[in-house]
């Protein structure tokens, strides 16, 4: 069964809805461990006082904060839990906002939001306003010893949180964004559109797959069989010279997609025109 990560209250005007948080989303990948390659055994990590020149337990541990060169202000758990915030239990929606305002470069980690039995009927209730009226809802939380700012959206049958970055822990980069010196021809515009047009098509995320972590395992397969594997052979590039010809030879070379149901309503001549008259436009 799936670990609680959160319980408390989401609370709209003056509804409470018990609930739980439950991760949505992790890595999954092959882990490695660090090994002696002396004696083939598994290393053990030890944690060394300088001072007391001894290894010490993790129950010797105390958090501390450094104000100042080797100084430190020692904090402890209790004095932490004292001073949390209202939403370590109680979850408050604060606004109600359009999610495609919202920048998917502010979001963090998903987590489902299930409701507790007594809270079935407020949370599908808060569920069914918010996917009739297009809305997603920001709230704040805390957990893991801070507190989030975040979105909850409805989504299949439930709603999904998202913890989200605050402004200042969003970086800047000043190159990015930076189109000076750079023009265009309407022409290659036209061309890059068709060229997106072609590969366009429906979201489905079960097509993807990390093929990264697959060559591992098989790796990891072969070695135990005293096999090896071939090397992967990179892809060799180089820097565009011609834009207009790598858009045509793009475009030549994206599969035939097959027709679409207007298409093949409207019969093979009208579908025969319609790529004469892209074609034409590719040879401008």
């Amino acid at each position: 069964m799936a670990a609680t990560v959160w319980k408390g209250y989401l609370t709209f005007g003056m509804i409470s809805v018990p609930i739980r948080l439950f991760v949505a989303a992790r890595d999954e990948r092959v882990s490695f461990h660090q090994i002696h390659k002396d004696c083939n055994s598994r290393i053990k990590q030890q944690i060394h006082c300088p001072v007391c020149d001894r290894n010490v337990e993790r129950s010797e541990l105390v958090k501390g904060y450094e104000f100042g060169k080797d100084r430190y202000l020692l904090v402890d758990d209790k004095e932490i839990e004292k001073i949390a915030p209202p939403s370590t239990h109680t979850m408050e929606i604060l606004q109600f906002v359009k999610l495609a305002e919202v920048d998917p470069l502010f979001f963090d980690v998903s987590y489902y939001a299930v409701p507790e039995d007594p809270g079935r009927k407020p949370y599908q209730l808060l569920f069914e306003a918010m996917q009739k009226t297009g809305f997603a809802a920001l709230a704040k939380v805390a957990m893991h010893q801070r507190e989030f700012i975040v979105l909850i959206r409805p989504r299949a049958n439930g709603l999904t949180l998202h913890t989200m970055y605050y402004p200042n822990e969003v970086r800047q980069v000043s190159e990015y964004g930076s189109s000076e010196g750079v023009e265009l021809k309407p022409q290659e515009v036209m061309l890059a559109e068709q060229l997106v047009q072609s590969l366009a098509g429906p979201f489905d995320a079960k097509q993807y797959r990390d093929e990264y972590q697959e060559r591992v395992k098989a790796l990891i397969e072969a070695k135990q069989q005293g096999l090896e594997m071939e090397a992967t052979e990179p892809r060799r590039l180089a820097p565009v010279i011609d834009l207009m010809d790598a858009l045509q030879k793009s475009l030549a070379a994206v599969p035939k997609k097959p027709p679409t149901v207007e298409e093949a309503a409207a019969g093979p001549v009208a579908v025969e025109a319609e790529g004469r008259k892209k074609a034409a436009a590719r040879r401008r």
